[in-house]
Protein backbone atom coordinates (compact mmCIF):
# COMPACT_ATOMS: atom_id res chain seq x y z
CA UNK A 1 0.00 0.00 0.00
CA UNK A 2 1.50 3.35 -1.04
CA UNK A 3 1.22 6.53 0.98
CA UNK A 4 0.49 9.89 -0.64
CA UNK A 5 1.71 12.93 1.24
CA UNK A 6 4.05 12.85 4.25
CA UNK A 7 4.82 9.53 5.92
CA UNK A 8 4.53 11.31 9.29
CA UNK A 9 2.69 14.55 10.03
CA UNK A 10 2.50 15.96 13.56
CA UNK A 11 0.81 19.12 14.77
CA UNK A 12 1.35 20.74 18.21
CA UNK A 13 2.30 17.49 19.94
CA UNK A 14 2.53 17.54 23.73
CA UNK A 15 3.58 14.69 26.02
CA UNK A 16 4.13 15.02 29.77
CA UNK A 17 5.34 12.44 32.28
CA UNK A 18 4.60 12.80 35.98
CA UNK A 19 7.09 10.73 38.04
CA UNK A 20 6.80 10.02 41.74
CA UNK A 21 7.57 12.95 44.08
CA UNK A 22 9.88 14.71 44.72
CA UNK A 23 10.86 14.59 41.03
CA UNK A 24 9.15 17.27 38.92
CA UNK A 25 6.96 16.62 35.89
CA UNK A 26 8.86 16.17 32.63
CA UNK A 27 7.66 17.78 29.40
CA UNK A 28 8.99 15.15 27.01
CA UNK A 29 7.40 16.89 23.99
CA UNK A 30 6.36 20.53 24.03
CA UNK A 31 4.40 21.83 21.02
CA UNK A 32 6.28 19.78 18.38
CA UNK A 33 5.13 20.01 14.75
CA UNK A 34 6.83 18.23 11.86
CA UNK A 35 6.33 16.64 8.45
CA UNK A 36 8.48 13.80 7.08
CA UNK A 37 8.29 12.93 3.36
CA UNK A 38 7.92 9.31 2.24
CA UNK A 39 10.81 7.31 0.82
CA UNK A 40 13.52 9.20 2.72
CA UNK A 41 16.06 8.61 5.49
CA UNK A 42 15.34 11.04 8.33
CA UNK A 43 17.22 11.61 11.60
CA UNK A 44 16.03 12.76 15.02
CA UNK A 45 18.94 14.19 17.01
CA UNK A 46 19.32 15.99 20.32
CA UNK A 47 20.83 15.76 23.80
CA UNK A 48 19.85 13.15 26.34
CA UNK A 49 16.22 13.67 27.35
CA UNK A 50 15.41 15.72 24.25
CA UNK A 51 12.28 13.68 23.43
CA UNK A 52 13.57 11.53 20.55
CA UNK A 53 12.44 8.16 21.94
CA UNK A 54 9.09 9.59 23.08
CA UNK A 55 8.42 10.88 19.57
CA UNK A 56 9.30 7.52 18.00
CA UNK A 57 7.03 5.69 20.45
CA UNK A 58 4.17 8.03 19.57
CA UNK A 59 4.76 7.28 15.87
CA UNK A 60 4.73 3.55 16.64
CA UNK A 61 1.41 3.82 18.44
CA UNK A 62 2.94 2.60 21.71
CA UNK A 63 1.84 5.68 23.64
CA UNK A 64 -0.60 8.51 23.07
CA UNK A 65 0.09 12.25 22.96
CA UNK A 66 -1.59 14.37 25.66
CA UNK A 67 -2.66 16.78 22.95
CA UNK A 68 -2.04 17.53 19.30
CA UNK A 69 -2.52 15.48 16.14
CA UNK A 70 -0.23 12.79 14.71
CA UNK A 71 -0.83 10.99 11.43
CA UNK A 72 1.44 8.11 10.37
CA UNK A 73 1.05 6.71 6.83
CA UNK A 74 -2.05 8.87 6.59
CA UNK A 75 -3.64 7.22 9.66
CA UNK A 76 -4.59 9.00 12.87
CA UNK A 77 -2.32 6.96 15.16
CA UNK A 78 -4.21 7.99 18.29
CA UNK A 79 -7.54 6.77 16.88
CA UNK A 80 -6.25 3.53 15.31
CA UNK A 81 -2.77 2.54 16.56
CA UNK A 82 -3.20 -1.07 15.40
CA UNK A 83 -3.68 0.02 11.78
CA UNK A 84 -0.35 1.84 12.00
CA UNK A 85 1.42 -1.06 13.72
CA UNK A 86 0.25 -3.43 10.97
CA UNK A 87 2.25 -1.39 8.44
CA UNK A 88 5.41 -0.33 10.32
CA UNK A 89 8.42 -1.99 11.91
CA UNK A 90 9.98 -0.57 15.07
CA UNK A 91 13.38 -1.48 16.54
CA UNK A 92 13.74 -0.06 20.07
CA UNK A 93 17.08 0.53 21.79
CA UNK A 94 16.89 -2.83 23.55
CA UNK A 95 15.49 -5.16 20.94
CA UNK A 96 14.24 -8.44 22.41
CA UNK A 97 16.25 -11.30 20.96
CA UNK A 98 16.00 -14.74 22.57
CA UNK A 99 19.55 -15.77 23.45
CA UNK A 100 18.78 -19.50 23.68
CA UNK A 101 17.18 -19.57 20.23
CA UNK A 102 19.26 -19.77 17.07
CA UNK A 103 19.39 -17.02 14.45
CA UNK A 104 16.88 -18.95 12.34
CA UNK A 105 14.59 -19.63 15.29
CA UNK A 106 14.53 -15.93 16.20
CA UNK A 107 13.59 -15.07 12.61
CA UNK A 108 10.84 -17.72 12.60
CA UNK A 109 9.47 -16.48 15.92
CA UNK A 110 9.14 -12.89 14.71
CA UNK A 111 7.68 -14.04 11.40
CA UNK A 112 5.04 -15.98 13.36
CA UNK A 113 4.31 -12.95 15.56
CA UNK A 114 3.83 -10.74 12.49
CA UNK A 115 1.80 -13.35 10.60
CA UNK A 116 4.21 -13.58 7.66
CA UNK A 117 2.86 -16.34 5.33
CA UNK A 118 5.09 -19.40 4.92
CA UNK A 119 5.32 -19.02 1.15
CA UNK A 120 6.79 -15.52 1.48
CA UNK A 121 9.38 -16.31 4.17
CA UNK A 122 11.98 -18.08 2.02
CA UNK A 123 12.47 -15.09 -0.29
CA UNK A 124 12.41 -12.61 2.61
CA UNK A 125 14.88 -14.61 4.71
CA UNK A 126 17.27 -14.94 1.76
CA UNK A 127 17.18 -11.18 1.25
CA UNK A 128 17.78 -10.44 4.93
CA UNK A 129 20.62 -12.95 5.26
CA UNK A 130 22.32 -11.46 2.21
CA UNK A 131 22.04 -7.91 3.56
CA UNK A 132 23.21 -8.76 7.09
CA UNK A 133 25.76 -11.45 6.13
CA UNK A 134 24.28 -13.73 8.80
CA UNK A 135 23.56 -16.61 6.42
CA UNK A 136 26.57 -18.54 7.77
CA UNK A 137 25.28 -18.34 11.33
CA UNK A 138 21.65 -19.43 11.10
CA UNK A 139 22.24 -22.31 13.54
CA UNK A 140 24.17 -20.25 16.09
CA UNK A 141 22.36 -19.24 19.31
CA UNK A 142 21.71 -15.49 19.41
CA UNK A 143 23.44 -15.32 22.79
CA UNK A 144 26.69 -16.45 21.14
CA UNK A 145 26.72 -13.60 18.62
CA UNK A 146 28.88 -10.50 18.99
CA UNK A 147 27.20 -7.20 19.81
CA UNK A 148 27.28 -6.02 16.21
CA UNK A 149 25.85 -9.29 14.92
CA UNK A 150 23.06 -9.12 17.51
CA UNK A 151 22.13 -5.65 16.26
CA UNK A 152 22.04 -6.93 12.67
CA UNK A 153 19.89 -9.88 13.73
CA UNK A 154 17.57 -7.49 15.58
CA UNK A 155 17.22 -5.44 12.41
CA UNK A 156 16.55 -8.60 10.37
CA UNK A 157 13.84 -9.69 12.82
CA UNK A 158 12.31 -6.22 12.62
CA UNK A 159 12.18 -6.58 8.82
CA UNK A 160 10.79 -10.13 8.50
CA UNK A 161 7.78 -8.44 6.95
CA UNK A 162 8.09 -5.64 4.38
CA UNK A 163 7.02 -2.47 6.25
CA UNK A 164 5.98 0.87 4.78
CA UNK A 165 7.90 2.67 7.54
CA UNK A 166 10.91 1.62 9.61
CA UNK A 167 11.56 3.29 13.00
CA UNK A 168 15.02 2.79 14.53
CA UNK A 169 15.82 4.06 18.03
CA UNK A 170 19.62 4.51 18.33
CA UNK A 171 20.40 1.25 16.50
CA UNK A 172 24.21 1.57 16.75
CA UNK A 173 24.64 2.18 20.49
CA UNK A 174 27.37 -0.15 21.81
CA UNK A 175 28.38 -1.20 18.30
CA UNK A 176 31.97 -1.04 17.02
CA UNK A 177 32.88 1.08 13.94
CA UNK A 178 32.99 -1.91 11.56
CA UNK A 179 29.54 -3.14 12.57
CA UNK A 180 28.21 0.43 12.62
CA UNK A 181 29.31 0.90 9.01
CA UNK A 182 27.68 -2.41 8.01
CA UNK A 183 24.39 -1.49 9.72
CA UNK A 184 24.24 1.82 7.90
CA UNK A 185 24.98 0.13 4.58
CA UNK A 186 21.95 -2.10 5.18
CA UNK A 187 19.71 0.87 6.04
CA UNK A 188 20.90 2.85 3.01
CA UNK A 189 20.31 -0.18 0.79
CA UNK A 190 16.70 -0.41 2.03
CA UNK A 191 16.11 3.27 1.24
CA UNK A 192 17.79 3.18 -2.18
CA UNK A 193 16.43 -0.14 -3.49
CA UNK A 194 13.06 -0.49 -1.77
CA UNK A 195 12.22 3.22 -1.33
CA UNK A 196 11.55 2.41 2.31
CA UNK A 197 10.84 5.35 4.62
CA UNK A 198 13.25 5.22 7.58
CA UNK A 199 13.26 7.43 10.68
CA UNK A 200 16.24 6.96 12.99
CA UNK A 201 17.13 8.59 16.30
CA UNK A 202 20.85 8.83 16.95
CA UNK A 203 23.37 10.42 19.31
CA UNK A 204 26.06 10.31 16.59
CA UNK A 205 26.03 13.30 14.28
CA UNK A 206 28.16 11.62 11.62
CA UNK A 207 25.26 9.18 11.21
CA UNK A 208 22.71 11.98 10.94
CA UNK A 209 24.87 13.53 8.22
CA UNK A 210 23.89 10.57 5.99
CA UNK A 211 20.21 11.53 6.17
CA UNK A 212 18.26 13.73 3.78
CA UNK A 213 16.53 15.60 6.61
CA UNK A 214 17.42 16.21 10.27
CA UNK A 215 15.20 17.31 13.15
CA UNK A 216 16.99 18.75 16.22
CA UNK A 217 15.13 18.30 19.53
CA UNK A 218 16.10 19.82 22.87
CA UNK A 219 14.14 19.74 26.12
CA UNK A 220 11.08 18.45 24.28
CA UNK A 221 11.07 21.32 21.77
CA UNK A 222 11.91 21.24 18.08
CA UNK A 223 14.85 23.66 17.78
CA UNK A 224 15.62 23.30 14.08
CA UNK A 225 15.07 21.17 11.02
CA UNK A 226 16.44 20.92 7.52
CA UNK A 227 18.95 19.18 5.30
CA UNK A 228 22.36 18.52 6.91
CA UNK A 229 23.88 21.27 4.77
CA UNK A 230 21.40 23.84 6.15
CA UNK A 231 22.29 22.96 9.75
CA UNK A 232 26.03 22.91 8.98
CA UNK A 233 25.79 26.49 7.70
CA UNK A 234 25.07 27.73 11.24
CA UNK A 235 28.79 27.24 11.97
CA UNK A 236 30.08 28.47 8.60
CA UNK A 237 33.24 30.56 8.95
CA UNK A 238 33.63 29.71 12.66
CA UNK A 239 35.37 26.31 12.49
CA UNK A 240 39.11 25.78 12.85
CA UNK A 241 41.65 23.01 13.38
CA UNK A 242 44.58 23.76 15.71
CA UNK A 243 47.83 21.81 16.01
CA UNK A 244 49.07 21.68 19.64
CA UNK A 245 52.61 22.99 20.07
CA UNK A 246 55.41 20.55 20.91
CA UNK A 247 54.35 17.35 22.65
CA UNK A 248 51.25 18.81 24.31
CA UNK A 249 48.41 16.22 24.25
CA UNK A 250 45.46 17.49 22.19
CA UNK A 251 43.11 16.98 25.16
CA UNK A 252 44.93 19.69 27.16
CA UNK A 253 44.46 22.27 24.39
CA UNK A 254 40.85 21.12 24.08
CA UNK A 255 40.26 21.54 27.82
CA UNK A 256 41.72 25.05 27.75
CA UNK A 257 39.45 26.01 24.87
CA UNK A 258 36.34 24.44 26.42
CA UNK A 259 36.93 26.36 29.64
CA UNK A 260 36.83 29.64 27.67
CA UNK A 261 33.07 29.42 27.40
CA UNK A 262 32.62 33.10 26.49
CA UNK A 263 34.83 32.77 23.41
CA UNK A 264 34.63 29.13 22.29
CA UNK A 265 31.49 27.21 21.32
CA UNK A 266 33.06 23.74 21.17
CA UNK A 267 36.36 21.90 20.96
CA UNK A 268 37.19 18.23 20.34
CA UNK A 269 40.39 16.25 19.57
CA UNK A 270 40.64 15.05 15.98
CA UNK A 271 43.51 13.23 14.30
CA UNK A 272 46.15 14.59 16.68
CA UNK A 273 44.77 18.12 16.39
CA UNK A 274 41.88 20.01 18.01
CA UNK A 275 38.82 21.04 16.05
CA UNK A 276 37.07 24.05 17.58
CA UNK A 277 34.30 26.55 16.92
CA UNK A 278 34.80 30.14 18.02
CA UNK A 279 32.03 32.57 18.80
CA UNK A 280 31.49 35.30 16.20
CA UNK A 281 32.49 38.06 18.64
CA UNK A 282 35.82 36.45 19.58
CA UNK A 283 38.68 38.71 18.48
CA UNK A 284 41.92 37.47 16.93
CA UNK A 285 44.03 38.68 19.88
CA UNK A 286 41.93 36.75 22.40
CA UNK A 287 41.98 33.66 20.18
CA UNK A 288 45.79 33.78 19.94
CA UNK A 289 45.95 34.07 23.73
CA UNK A 290 43.81 30.92 24.15
CA UNK A 291 45.77 28.92 21.59
CA UNK A 292 49.11 29.62 23.35
CA UNK A 293 51.19 29.09 20.24
CA UNK A 294 49.03 26.44 18.55
CA UNK A 295 48.67 27.05 14.82
CA UNK A 296 45.03 27.22 13.66
CA UNK A 297 43.57 26.92 10.16
CA UNK A 298 39.93 27.41 9.06
CA UNK A 299 37.98 24.31 7.98
CA UNK A 300 34.55 23.64 6.50
CA UNK A 301 31.80 22.96 9.07
CA UNK A 302 30.31 19.53 9.79
CA UNK A 303 26.78 18.77 10.92
CA UNK A 304 28.10 18.31 14.47
CA UNK A 305 29.52 21.85 14.36
CA UNK A 306 26.13 23.27 13.39
CA UNK A 307 24.46 21.15 16.06
CA UNK A 308 26.80 22.35 18.82
CA UNK A 309 26.44 25.97 17.72
CA UNK A 310 22.66 25.64 17.85
CA UNK A 311 22.68 24.03 21.30
CA UNK A 312 25.17 26.51 22.77
CA UNK A 313 23.01 29.36 21.49
CA UNK A 314 19.99 27.76 23.15
CA UNK A 315 21.98 27.26 26.37
CA UNK A 316 22.73 30.98 26.53
CA UNK A 317 18.95 31.59 26.56
CA UNK A 318 18.26 28.86 29.14
CA UNK A 319 21.14 27.74 31.35
CA UNK A 320 24.80 27.34 30.50
CA UNK A 321 25.50 23.66 29.82
CA UNK A 322 29.19 24.18 29.10
CA UNK A 323 31.32 22.00 31.41
CA UNK A 324 32.70 24.07 34.24
CA UNK A 325 36.45 24.41 34.51
CA UNK A 326 37.90 21.70 36.72
CA UNK A 327 41.37 22.51 37.98
CA UNK A 328 43.38 19.40 38.63
CA UNK A 329 43.91 18.48 42.29
CA UNK A 330 47.21 16.59 42.57
CA UNK A 331 46.92 13.24 44.31
CA UNK A 332 48.87 12.86 47.54
CA UNK A 333 49.88 9.36 46.42
CA UNK A 334 50.85 10.49 42.91
CA UNK A 335 54.10 8.50 43.03
CA UNK A 336 56.84 8.86 40.46
CA UNK A 337 56.12 10.19 36.95
CA UNK A 338 56.09 7.30 34.46
CA UNK A 339 55.72 4.69 37.20
CA UNK A 340 54.05 1.51 35.89
CA UNK A 341 50.81 0.84 37.78
CA UNK A 342 49.39 -1.92 35.54
CA UNK A 343 51.62 -4.68 34.20
CA UNK A 344 50.20 -7.36 31.88
CA UNK A 345 52.42 -10.18 30.60
CA UNK A 346 51.25 -13.06 28.39
CA UNK A 347 47.70 -12.77 29.72
CA UNK A 348 45.38 -15.62 28.69
CA UNK A 349 41.70 -16.26 29.30
CA UNK A 350 39.95 -19.41 28.12
CA UNK A 351 36.28 -20.35 28.25
CA UNK A 352 36.42 -24.10 27.75
CA UNK A 353 38.14 -24.65 24.40
CA UNK A 354 37.58 -21.04 23.32
CA UNK A 355 40.51 -18.64 23.80
CA UNK A 356 39.02 -15.17 24.41
CA UNK A 357 42.38 -13.49 25.16
CA UNK A 358 45.61 -14.91 23.78
CA UNK A 359 49.03 -14.03 25.23
CA UNK A 360 48.39 -10.28 25.65
CA UNK A 361 51.08 -7.99 27.07
CA UNK A 362 51.13 -4.23 27.82
CA UNK A 363 51.73 -1.78 30.67
CA UNK A 364 50.00 1.39 31.87
CA UNK A 365 51.77 4.29 33.59
CA UNK A 366 50.51 6.44 36.47
CA UNK A 367 48.34 9.35 35.36
CA UNK A 368 47.93 7.90 31.88
CA UNK A 369 44.65 7.59 29.97
CA UNK A 370 44.84 4.16 28.35
CA UNK A 371 42.27 2.94 25.82
CA UNK A 372 41.21 -0.65 25.11
CA UNK A 373 39.70 -0.78 21.62
CA UNK A 374 38.39 -3.57 19.44
CA UNK A 375 35.39 -4.84 17.48
CA UNK A 376 32.52 -6.55 19.29
CA UNK A 377 33.76 -9.99 20.37
CA UNK A 378 37.45 -8.99 20.13
CA UNK A 379 38.33 -9.87 23.74
CA UNK A 380 38.67 -6.33 25.09
CA UNK A 381 35.79 -6.67 27.57
CA UNK A 382 37.29 -9.92 28.86
CA UNK A 383 40.68 -8.18 29.23
CA UNK A 384 39.00 -5.25 30.96
CA UNK A 385 37.18 -7.50 33.44
CA UNK A 386 40.44 -9.28 34.31
CA UNK A 387 42.16 -5.90 34.92
CA UNK A 388 39.33 -4.91 37.29
CA UNK A 389 39.60 -8.16 39.24
CA UNK A 390 36.10 -9.20 38.15
CA UNK A 391 37.32 -12.25 36.19
CA UNK A 392 40.28 -14.52 36.94
CA UNK A 393 42.96 -15.03 34.30
CA UNK A 394 43.65 -18.50 32.90
CA UNK A 395 47.36 -17.76 32.56
CA UNK A 396 50.04 -15.08 32.48
CA UNK A 397 50.94 -12.30 34.91
CA UNK A 398 48.72 -9.39 35.95
CA UNK A 399 49.64 -6.72 38.49
CA UNK A 400 47.39 -3.74 39.23
CA UNK A 401 48.35 -0.99 41.72
CA UNK A 402 51.22 -3.16 42.92
CA UNK A 403 48.98 -6.16 43.64
CA UNK A 404 49.11 -9.56 41.90
CA UNK A 405 45.53 -9.97 40.72
CA UNK A 406 45.88 -13.72 40.35
CA UNK A 407 46.22 -14.04 44.12
CA UNK A 408 44.80 -10.88 45.77
CA UNK A 409 41.90 -9.53 43.73
CA UNK A 410 39.99 -8.24 46.78
CA UNK A 411 42.99 -6.22 47.97
CA UNK A 412 43.42 -4.61 44.55
CA UNK A 413 39.75 -3.66 44.30
CA UNK A 414 40.17 -1.28 47.28
CA UNK A 415 42.53 0.79 45.15
CA UNK A 416 40.49 0.97 41.96
CA UNK A 417 37.20 2.54 40.86
CA UNK A 418 34.85 1.00 38.33
CA UNK A 419 32.04 2.46 36.20
CA UNK A 420 30.13 -0.09 34.14
CA UNK A 421 28.51 0.48 30.76
CA UNK A 422 25.03 -0.15 32.17
CA UNK A 423 23.72 1.83 35.13
CA UNK A 424 24.56 -0.45 38.05
CA UNK A 425 23.44 1.59 41.06
CA UNK A 426 20.20 1.18 43.02
CA UNK A 427 17.44 2.92 41.10
CA UNK A 428 15.03 3.02 44.05
CA UNK A 429 17.60 4.74 46.29
CA UNK A 430 18.17 8.49 46.14
CA UNK A 431 21.43 10.07 45.05
CA UNK A 432 22.31 10.65 48.72
CA UNK A 433 21.49 7.05 49.69
CA UNK A 434 23.53 5.56 46.85
CA UNK A 435 26.58 7.65 47.74
CA UNK A 436 26.23 6.82 51.43
CA UNK A 437 25.81 3.09 50.74
CA UNK A 438 28.74 2.75 48.35
CA UNK A 439 30.93 5.02 50.49
CA UNK A 440 30.33 2.62 53.40
CA UNK A 441 31.15 -0.34 51.15
CA UNK A 442 34.49 1.34 50.40
CA UNK A 443 35.16 1.74 54.13
CA UNK A 444 34.36 5.45 54.44
CA UNK A 445 32.70 6.53 57.71
CA UNK A 446 31.61 9.65 59.60
CA UNK A 447 33.26 12.95 58.74
CA UNK A 448 35.42 11.40 55.99
CA UNK A 449 32.34 10.03 54.19
CA UNK A 450 30.49 13.34 54.52
CA UNK A 451 33.50 15.26 53.21
CA UNK A 452 33.90 12.96 50.20
CA UNK A 453 30.18 13.07 49.44
CA UNK A 454 30.23 16.88 49.53
CA UNK A 455 33.26 16.89 47.20
CA UNK A 456 31.80 14.63 44.52
CA UNK A 457 28.39 16.32 44.73
CA UNK A 458 30.07 19.63 43.88
CA UNK A 459 32.37 18.08 41.30
CA UNK A 460 29.54 16.44 39.38
CA UNK A 461 26.86 19.09 40.02
CA UNK A 462 24.49 16.66 41.75
CA UNK A 463 23.52 18.65 44.86
CA UNK A 464 20.16 19.72 43.43
CA UNK A 465 19.29 16.02 42.77
CA UNK A 466 20.33 14.81 46.21
CA UNK A 467 16.93 13.45 47.22
CA UNK A 468 15.81 12.25 43.77
CA UNK A 469 15.59 8.48 43.16
CA UNK A 470 18.57 7.66 40.96
CA UNK A 471 16.44 5.56 38.62
CA UNK A 472 14.45 8.68 37.69
CA UNK A 473 17.49 10.77 36.75
CA UNK A 474 18.13 11.65 33.07
CA UNK A 475 20.79 9.48 31.43
CA UNK A 476 23.50 12.12 31.66
CA UNK A 477 22.93 12.57 35.39
CA UNK A 478 22.94 8.80 35.94
CA UNK A 479 26.38 8.76 34.37
CA UNK A 480 27.52 11.60 36.66
CA UNK A 481 26.27 9.67 39.70
CA UNK A 482 28.02 6.49 38.58
CA UNK A 483 31.27 8.45 38.18
CA UNK A 484 30.81 10.13 41.56
CA UNK A 485 30.26 6.76 43.23
CA UNK A 486 33.30 5.23 41.55
CA UNK A 487 35.49 8.11 42.76
CA UNK A 488 34.24 8.37 46.35
CA UNK A 489 37.17 6.45 47.81
CA UNK A 490 39.73 8.35 45.66
CA UNK A 491 40.97 5.31 43.72
CA UNK A 492 44.42 5.28 42.16
CA UNK A 493 43.04 3.72 38.98
CA UNK A 494 39.63 4.33 37.39
CA UNK A 495 38.18 1.73 35.01
CA UNK A 496 35.48 2.95 32.61
CA UNK A 497 33.54 0.47 30.47
CA UNK A 498 32.04 2.27 27.46
CA UNK A 499 30.89 5.12 29.73
CA UNK A 500 29.59 7.37 26.93
CA UNK A 501 27.73 4.71 24.94
CA UNK A 502 24.73 6.49 23.42
CA UNK A 503 25.67 9.86 24.93
CA UNK A 504 25.19 12.99 22.84
CA UNK A 505 28.11 15.34 21.99
CA UNK A 506 27.29 17.73 24.86
CA UNK A 507 27.44 14.92 27.42
CA UNK A 508 30.62 13.51 25.89
CA UNK A 509 32.43 16.87 26.11
CA UNK A 510 31.42 17.26 29.76
CA UNK A 511 32.50 13.72 30.58
CA UNK A 512 35.94 14.04 28.99
CA UNK A 513 36.61 17.43 30.55
CA UNK A 514 36.27 15.70 33.92
CA UNK A 515 38.48 12.76 32.87
CA UNK A 516 41.18 15.13 31.63
CA UNK A 517 41.19 16.86 35.04
CA UNK A 518 41.46 13.51 36.87
CA UNK A 519 44.43 12.44 34.74
CA UNK A 520 46.15 15.80 35.29
CA UNK A 521 45.81 15.18 39.02
CA UNK A 522 47.56 11.78 38.76
CA UNK A 523 44.62 9.34 38.54
CA UNK A 524 45.20 6.56 36.01
CA UNK A 525 42.26 5.94 33.68
CA UNK A 526 41.62 2.77 31.66
CA UNK A 527 38.69 2.98 29.26
CA UNK A 528 36.94 0.82 26.69
CA UNK A 529 35.02 2.58 23.94
CA UNK A 530 33.48 1.99 20.53
CA UNK A 531 33.47 5.71 19.77
CA UNK A 532 36.80 6.32 18.05
CA UNK A 533 36.81 10.08 18.65
CA UNK A 534 37.42 9.16 22.30
CA UNK A 535 40.62 7.31 21.46
CA UNK A 536 42.08 10.74 20.63
CA UNK A 537 41.88 11.64 24.34
CA UNK A 538 44.10 8.69 25.29
CA UNK A 539 47.85 8.82 25.85
CA UNK A 540 48.11 5.31 24.42
CA UNK A 541 45.71 2.74 23.04
CA UNK A 542 45.68 -0.96 22.28
CA UNK A 543 43.56 -2.48 19.49
CA UNK A 544 42.52 -6.12 19.90
CA UNK A 545 40.70 -8.55 17.64
CA UNK A 546 40.09 -12.28 18.06
CA UNK A 547 41.83 -12.03 21.44
CA UNK A 548 45.12 -10.77 19.97
CA UNK A 549 46.83 -7.37 20.11
CA UNK A 550 46.94 -5.79 16.63
CA UNK A 551 48.36 -2.38 17.57
CA UNK A 552 49.62 -0.52 20.61
CA UNK A 553 50.99 2.99 21.00
CA UNK A 554 50.01 6.64 21.00
CA UNK A 555 47.09 7.63 18.74
CA UNK A 556 49.66 9.16 16.37
CA UNK A 557 51.67 5.91 16.26
CA UNK A 558 48.54 3.83 15.62
CA UNK A 559 47.43 6.13 12.80
CA UNK A 560 50.93 5.83 11.32
CA UNK A 561 50.69 2.00 11.50
CA UNK A 562 47.37 2.13 9.63
CA UNK A 563 48.82 4.38 6.93
CA UNK A 564 51.90 2.22 6.30
CA UNK A 565 53.99 3.86 3.59
CA UNK A 566 51.33 6.46 2.74
CA UNK A 567 52.37 8.86 5.52
CA UNK A 568 51.22 12.01 3.69
CA UNK A 569 47.55 11.04 4.00
CA UNK A 570 45.57 12.34 7.01
CA UNK A 571 43.16 9.95 8.69
CA UNK A 572 41.16 9.98 11.90
CA UNK A 573 41.14 7.21 14.50
CA UNK A 574 38.02 5.51 13.11
CA UNK A 575 39.66 5.13 9.71
CA UNK A 576 42.83 3.84 11.37
CA UNK A 577 40.87 1.36 13.49
CA UNK A 578 38.94 -0.04 10.53
CA UNK A 579 42.10 -0.25 8.40
CA UNK A 580 44.10 -2.14 11.05
CA UNK A 581 41.31 -4.61 11.87
CA UNK A 582 40.43 -5.31 8.23
CA UNK A 583 44.09 -5.82 7.29
CA UNK A 584 44.55 -8.34 10.14
CA UNK A 585 41.39 -10.21 9.16
CA UNK A 586 42.46 -10.41 5.51
CA UNK A 587 45.77 -11.88 6.64
CA UNK A 588 44.01 -14.52 8.75
CA UNK A 589 41.73 -15.47 5.85
CA UNK A 590 44.71 -15.75 3.51
CA UNK A 591 46.44 -18.15 5.91
CA UNK A 592 43.43 -20.48 6.15
CA UNK A 593 43.81 -23.43 3.72
CA UNK A 594 41.23 -23.46 0.94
Amino acid sequence: MTTTGPVVAGRSLHKRFVPKPPAAAVHALDDVSLEIPAGTLTALVGPDGAGKTTLLRLMAGLMRADSGELRVLGIDVSADPQAVQDRISYMPQRFGLYDDLSVQENLDLYADLHGVPRDRRRERYARLMEMTDLGRFTDRPAGKLSGGMKQKLGLACTLVRSPDLLLLDEPTVGVDPLSRRELWEIVQQLVDEERLSVIVSTAYLDEAERCSHVFVLHGGKLLAQGAPAELRDRADGLCFVATPPGDEPPRLLQARLLDARQEIVDAVPQGGEVRFIRREATGEARLDELLEGAHAEPVAPRLEDGFMTLLRTQASHDEDTTPAAMPATPRQDAGQPGEVVIEVKDLVRRFGDFVAVASTSFSVRRGEIFGLLGPNGAGKTTTFRMLCGLLPASGGQLRVAGVDLRHARAQARQRIGYVSQKFALYGNLTVRENLSFFGGAYGLRGAKLRDRMDTVLRQFDLAHSLDSPSGQLPGGYKQRLAMATGLLHEPEILFLDEPTSGADPLARREFWRRITALAEGGTTVVITTHFMEEAEYCDRIVIQDAGKVLAIGTPQEVRAQALGDDREKRIDMEQAFIGIVEKARRKVRAEVPA
